[in-house]
């Protein structure tokens, strides 16, 4: 894949506003500010495809990209508080909706911070698509800022904390030593290829 030539598709601020698309779709989800937009970015060799914000819940709609025949969405982020009620009513609206639906999605990158315990919102989203059936990849972001000590401790925390853990992929990313990308990468290329596969069958 020339993931060079990744575009910014659409936006949309509700659920009832997003069509109905035929093509294969790639989710990204996780906490406000965790680092949805710079993951995004550097998958695709671009600074700013995404708008990255040192504001915590500044992308408040879901935002589609494009690249070959699959679309890559990036959700708002869950849990930041300083909002109106009004406006976290809409983003759930929007994030349950989106997950909810009938839409062919292939897989979900869910962002967790590696230096902290997963927060109780990361917990419900993680036992909503255990549950859903959705497939999933968890993304350690962050992970540059740990020591192998570090890493390891927490990696207790994750497995006493996070449901069926040890089942789960999980890559750790780092922006700033691009540790993770490749594998990321190799995950969109496999889900590219079958793609591929079921379009010529």
């Amino acid at each position: 894949m020339n993931y060079n030539k990744a575009e910014f598709f659409a936006s949309y601020g509700l659920f009832s506003q997003i069509p109905e698309y035929e093509n294969k779709e790639i989710v990204f989800a996780g906490r406000s500010n965790v680092g949805k937009s710079t993951l995004i970015n550097k998958i695709f060799n671009r600074k700013a495809l995404a708008r990255v914000s040192s504001v915590p819940g500044k992308t408040a709609t879901i935002n589609f990209y494009k690249l070959d025949d699959i679309y890559f969405v990036d959700l708002p982020g869950y849990g930041y508080a300083k909002v109106s009620k009004t406006e976290k009513e809409r983003w759930s609206g929007l994030i349950e909706g989106y997950l909810n639906s009938d839409r062919k999605i292939e897989l979900v990158f869910l962002l967790i911070d590696m230096r902290h315990a997963p927060s109780k919102d990361d917990i419900h989203m993680i036992s909503f698509m255990i549950d859903a059936g959705l497939p999933f990849v968890i993304i350690f972001t962050k992970a540059d800022k740990l020591t192998n000590n570090q890493r390891r401790e927490m990696n207790k925390i994750f497995t006493e904390t996070i449901p069926q853990f040890e089942d789960i992929v999980s890559v750790p990313f780092s922006s700033q030593t691009f540790e993770g990308v490749e594998k990321v990468r190799e995950i969109i290329e496999d889900i590219a290829a079958d793609t591929e596969e079921t379009e010529e069958e």
